[in-house]
């Protein structure tokens, strides 16, 4: 999924990771298939990005190996949704560490609030990314809800395959 260049054949691991991590959308709809919400009209309406696009990333991603497709029924009919593979979970640390930056580095829009990284096996906030702050544990999705108070939502995080939405 070149975007400015091909660097797949790069032996920098740094520039063959950008290769495919290196679009903005790609880290995003890697978060909301973390969230197991990988149905395409979910996906387009929470990121407000265009089908054209997200019909290409989503393709990309898929022969990336960072989604999978998953079936889901919608009434009668049976549709295709997006789960994240193994690849993009151990992506976590990646994403985690950004909302930890983030909240550090950039300033907070009026209406927000700290996006609190619970870890479920012990029932604390952790400040790490890849390793529990409160009890030392690797982390990993499926242990791992994120709290946003500026959608008041609680969402828990989904092991690799998973598409949690129901109709």
């Amino acid at each position: 999924m070149p975007l400015r260049s091909d660097w797949s054949g790069e032996y920098c691991p740094i520039r063959r990771s950008l290769d495919v991590l290196g679009d903005p959308w790609v880290l995003l709809i890697i978060r909301d298939a973390l969230h197991g919400r990988g149905r395409f009209d979910s996906l387009r309406d929470n990121l407000g990005i265009s089908e054209a696009v997200l019909s290409r990333r989503l393709s990309a991603m898929v022969e990336a190996g960072l989604l999978t497709q998953v079936d889901y029924r919608d009434g009668g009919r049976v549709r295709q949704g997006y789960a994240a593979t193994e690849a993009a979970t151990e992506l976590l640390p990646v994403l985690q560490q950004l909302a930890i930056w983030g909240e550090r580095h950039t300033p907070m829009p009026d209406g927000g609030g700290h996006m609190a990284m619970i870890h479920e096996r012990c029932g604390n906030e952790t400040k790490g990314a890849h390793t529990c702050s409160a009890c030392g544990e690797e982390l990993t999705a499926d242990q791992m809800t994120w709290v946003k108070p500026w959608k008041e939502t609680r969402d828990r995080l989904q092991p690799a395959g998973v598409l949690a939405e129901v109709n």
